[in-house]
């Protein structure tokens, strides 16, 4: 029986894995515990068939992935700091996507507009719509190329990409019937053709030809009508996406979506053994909550369920504040989520 395409996120500290019909979530905690949750998925797509169709599924996939995957980030923070509050509210997770979605609409959809209308109008005086749409891709895709290589130089945002580095080596051993363990894993790349990363970059190059729809428009016209097809966009990369997976054993479509695996240079790092391991446990909380298991001799990681973050905060605290801290102080350091969790299986 064939597995069910199981996907996934990095987090910070941590990884969550999604099933067809729930998600596992592992996250490494400030003193290298392991918590762990499953959450089910009330997907539109298991309640109406007309949710499911093609270029409508994918809107569908893509809303569910951001809002779930903006709340479990958001609260993966919180358990690695330890702070107080388990779970944001539902106001502040609205204002995070709004922001979110209004800095990547502004900065990679009209910025580029910008910039190829005033450096072509500048160049060529009455410029010539083809080209200033050929400049506005260009300088799209600059951004985005710089964009991820300047988030990727902070030290937090390299362990977000060395999780999900770990994640996407976790899925590879999965679908090939792997044991889970630290050595199998090791074995696959950081890469996978289903990455998000990849989607963006088919999103970019589908951009560029229907943007050319709106050459030569006047400005507000072109504002407008990007933002409009911007759905429009979303499905029907996800629809190419959906395809070149399904049919990667051809040269000439792996080599079409290579682009997407260069880029995953970027986004995705080697993770230490310890992400690893979240991520296989990550994976087992996935399979557990959708009726499914591991592969036959698979790593079984010491978890426990994600605790009331207050009393945490408090343990953390007095763990700290307690003599017998002193001699672990640097070990403690360690397992901060700016330094490698401890390499001790016993210790986690």
């Amino acid at each position: 029986m064939t597995r069910f395409a199981y996907g996934g996120q990095a987090l910070l500290e941590g990884v969550l894995m999604r099933g067809r019909d729930a998600i596992g979530v592992a996250v490494r905690g400030p003193d290298g515990r392991i918590f762990v949750a499953q959450e089910p998925l009330a997907s539109l797509l298991h309640r109406n068939r007309f949710a499911r169709a093609p270029f409508f599924r994918g809107l569908i996939v893509l809303y569910e992935t951001l809002v779930v995957g903006t709340r479990w980030l958001m609260r993966s923070g919180s358990i690695a700091a330890a702070s107080e509050g388990v779970a944001m509210g539902g106001a502040t997770l609205a204002i995070t996507l709004l922001l979110t979605l209004g800095l990547a609409i502004g900065l990679f959809v009209l910025l580029p507009l910008f910039l190829a209308q005033a450096t072509t109008n500048a160049a060529i005086p009455g410029g010539q719509a083809f080209i200033q749409h050929l400049v506005e891709g260009l300088i799209r895709v600059g951004i985005f190329v710089g964009y991820l290589l300047v988030v990727s130089r902070s030290a937090e945002i390299r362990r977000v990409f060395q999780y999900h580095g770990a994640e996407h080596m976790t899925i590879h051993a999965l679908e090939n019937e792997d044991p889970l363990t630290l050595e199998r894993v090791r074995r696959y790349p950081t890469a996978h053709p289903r990455c998000g990363t990849e989607f963006l970059v088919v999103f970019i190059i589908v951009s560029i030809l229907i943007f050319s729809l709106l050459a030569g428009q006047d400005l507000l016209i072109s504002i407008v009508g990007r933002i409009l097809l911007i759905p429009v966009i979303a499905s029907v990369s996800y629809e190419i996406l959906r395809w070149g997976a399904k049919h990667r054993e051809h040269w000439w479509i792996r080599w079409l979506f290579l682009p997407g695996i260069w880029l995953q240079a970027i986004t995705t790092k080697q993770p230490d053994d310890s992400m690893i391991e979240v991520a296989i446990a990550s994976i087992h909380e996935a399979l557990a909550a959708n009726g499914d298991t591991a592969p036959e001799g698979s790593d079984d990681p010491v978890r426990e369920p994600i605790p009331d973050l207050k009393a945490l905060a408090d343990d953390r605290a007095q763990a700290i504040d307690s003599p017998e801290s002193v001699d672990q102080s640097p070990r403690a350091i360690d397992q901060s989520p700016q330094g490698a969790p401890p390499a001790d299986p016993a210790a986690r």
